[in-house]
């Protein structure tokens, strides 16, 4: 019960920057459960890629004086996995961008955006949470 208030209230403060990431994610999230392939290929790459790309954000973000907590250490070597595992899943399908030539596949993942979008959207308008 406790964990379901904690996101309950994450929810409810979210600020709608990270809402477009959540709607990344989701978007992300339902093209590789589309388009999935085993290929350890593909998954090490991409690996290798967010080792390589994520270090250099790190080193670009530690000169700043701002600390990066764990989350955006996280992100910041997450997105790249993302970005390259995207871009090797897609590469043999006629994606244009990020959307697929399947009008349904797009509806899907656009729905499911919109879905987690509404709930939000209507817990922070209905919900009393102070800090």
């Amino acid at each position: 019960m406790r964990k379901t208030f904690k996101m309950f209230v994450y929810l409810v403060k979210l600020k709608s920057s990270k809402m477009i990431l959540w709607c990344y994610l989701i978007w992300y999230l339902t093209m590789v459960f589309i388009y999935f392939d085993e290929s350890l290929k593909i998954w090490i790459n991409a690996i290798g890629v967010s080792i390589v790309v994520g270090s250099a954000l790190l080193l670009i973000f530690s000169e700043s004086n701002d600390k990066c907590g764990t989350w955006q250490i996280f992100r910041l070597y997450f997105t790249p996995f993302c970005v390259s595992s995207f871009s090797l899943l897609t590469k043999d399908w006629n994606f244009i961008v990020f959307l697929a030539d399947n009008f349904w596949h797009n509806t899907i993942a656009l729905f499911l955006c919109f879905i987690f979008l509404g709930i939000t959207l209507f817990l922070k308008k209905n919900a009393n949470v102070t800090d």
